[in-house]
Parts: structure tokens; sequence; C-alpha cells
């Protein structure tokens, strides 16, 4: 995931677009969860935020997924034309995100903190 965050910033563009946005959100988030894993070992509630680190950045991957999937796949073009209130583009805003809610939910109940 860091490599695809990274690339958005190998192509040359003379203006920030909002994919390098997410992109520099993502590895912020990353940056977090590398450190919690590699440095600090998930020990205590490092291994929380790891999880809540990893779930933000490839939910932030699937929503740049999304809206990528609206603008070049022509059934989802003709469905939500501008990606703004189109009822299939509204849906799959909330929907995709409430998903990771569930998920995240249930990652953090089973990989609690190891006891000391």
């Amino acid at each position: 995931m860091i490599l695809t965050s990274v690339t958005e910033f190998c192509f040359h563009n003379t203006t920030f677009t909002p994919a390098q946005g997410v992109g520099a959100i993502s590895l912020v988030v990353l940056v977090v969860a590398v450190l919690a894993l590699y440095f600090l070992h998930l020990t205590g509630i490092w291994r929380w935020i790891y999880v809540i680190a990893a779930m933000i950045a490839i939910y932030l991957n699937c929503f740049v997924g999304v809206i990528q999937a609206f603008q070049k796949i022509g059934f989802l073009h003709a469905l939500a034309p501008t990606q703004s209130i189109e009822p299939a583009f509204v849906v799959s805003q909330l929907v995709v995100p409430a998903i990771f809610v569930v998920l995240g939910f249930g990652a953090l109940r089973k990989f609690h903190p190891r006891a000391a």
C-alpha cells in the first residue's frame, strides 16, 4: 500500500489533486502502522493502533478505487456521470465505509493486546 500511495506522486501534475491528498493522508497513516508493527512490535496499545491504521489505509485505497471505478467503468459512469449526488454513487460511498467500520470492530475485538 505504501508503493500504491507513493506512485501517485510520481506522475507530473501542475496542480495538487484530491488523489494526491488522499495519498498523502494514507502515507501518514501507513507510517504510524509501520512504526507500530516494526519498531514498537505491537506491544500494548500499539496493537490496536496498528489495526486501526491498517484499516484506515485500506479504506482510503478502496475509496479512491470506487471513485476511479465510477470514472472509468462505462456502466458505472453511466449511473453517476458527475460522481456527486447520484444515488448509485451516494450508496457506494455509504456502503464502503460501513463495511470497514464493521470489519474494523471485528478486527479490534479479535486482535487485542497480549497480556503482560
